[in-house]
């Protein structure tokens, strides 16, 4: 795979020295604050396919490293199923926004996540320098899972089956937390596995919140391909409380596509993640921005 060099207006060529100096400035006290945290970040969307975006999104990962937090990635991998799919002749079915996973979109959804996915992840993130080691769930005994029973949400007597999809029954993040230790960054596919041993494709936003509770994380940072949470004239809110996503949810300005995000966002946030954000992938860098600066490249929901 081949990386190429990203367009000059990303470069820091341009930067002068004293501008350099004046972002160093204002990223130590949060290098200071965040030292020796971790931080889970779940990696998609356009950040993901964009090869300029992909090498910045490895750089943020390194550099995060470097300055002595502590990344774990975790990544979904919608798109490139669909494509592989498309290939064996099956065409994706979804029910409430779930992919229904029979045995044979099971076996795809595996080597396309652990195998191809994680693996190019892998390879960014080394070629960047840092020492990255990809995960399944099974690895380490990781992410226990169960099938997903989904009610019908508009009459809770029906229960779809939409096959191999999983929920988690429990983390193990021993072996996350050994990788850390050892300087290693964790990219984390988002497959479990149950009681007999069989797999489950489980949404990668709700194994990103579960995990950064586990790990006790800083912050949880969802990169996606919306600038973050918008009101209902379309302005960002760059800064809610878990109680102020109650009353957005309440009056319909969040739904669609970033229910099940949010959703996941708030779990954390209540469960002692101490900042969630969720931010525009699309951005150059927007990770290292957000983290290390006073600028808002998205919304950040507080936990208290």
């Amino acid at each position: 795979m081949t990386i190429p060099h990203p367009p000059d207006e990303h470069r820091l060529d341009h930067v002068s020295a004293r501008d350099k100096a004046e972002i160093l400035a204002q990223a130590l006290p949060y290098i200071r604050k965040f030292h020796g945290k971790t931080i889970v970040v779940k990696y998609g969307g356009n950040a993901m396919t964009d090869p300029a975006l992909q090498q910045d999104f490895a750089e943020d990962v390194v550099l995060l490293k470097l300055v002595g937090l502590n990344p774990v990635v975790v990544h979904g991998g919608g798109p490139q199923i669909d494509e592989a799919l498309a290939r064996v002749g099956k065409k994706g079915t979804f029910v409430q926004g779930m992919r229904v996973t029979d045995a044979e979109t099971m076996e795809v959804v595996e080597w396309v996540l652990a195998g191809q996915v994680q693996q190019d992840i892998v390879g960014l993130i080394n070629a960047a320098g840092g020492k990255a080691v990809g995960l399944t769930g099974r690895d380490g005994g990781l992410i226990r899972a169960r099938k997903l029973k989904m009610v019908d949400l508009k009459d809770p007597t029906i229960e779809h089956d939409v096959g191999q999809v999983g929920e988690i029954e429990s983390i193990d993040p021993s072996v996350v937390k050994a990788l850390q230790d050892d300087q290693f960054i964790p990219v984390i596919s988002p497959l479990g596995f149950g009681k007999d041993n069989e797999s489950y494709n489980i949404n990668a936003d709700v194994v990103a919140g579960k995990l950064a509770e586990v790990l006790k994380a800083e912050k949880l940072i969802m990169l996606t391909n919306t600038p973050g949470v918008l009101d209902k004239n379309g302005k960002l809110l760059t800064n809610l409380s878990a109680r102020e996503i109650d009353a957005l949810f309440a009056d319909g300005t969040i739904s669609g596509g970033m229910l099940p995000k949010i959703g996941s966002a708030l779990d954390a946030a209540r469960n002692g993640v101490n900042a969630v954000h969720i931010i525009d992938g699309r951005v150059p860098h927007a990770m290292l921005l957000e983290v290390l600066t006073d600028s808002a490249y998205g919304t950040m929901i507080r936990s208290h």
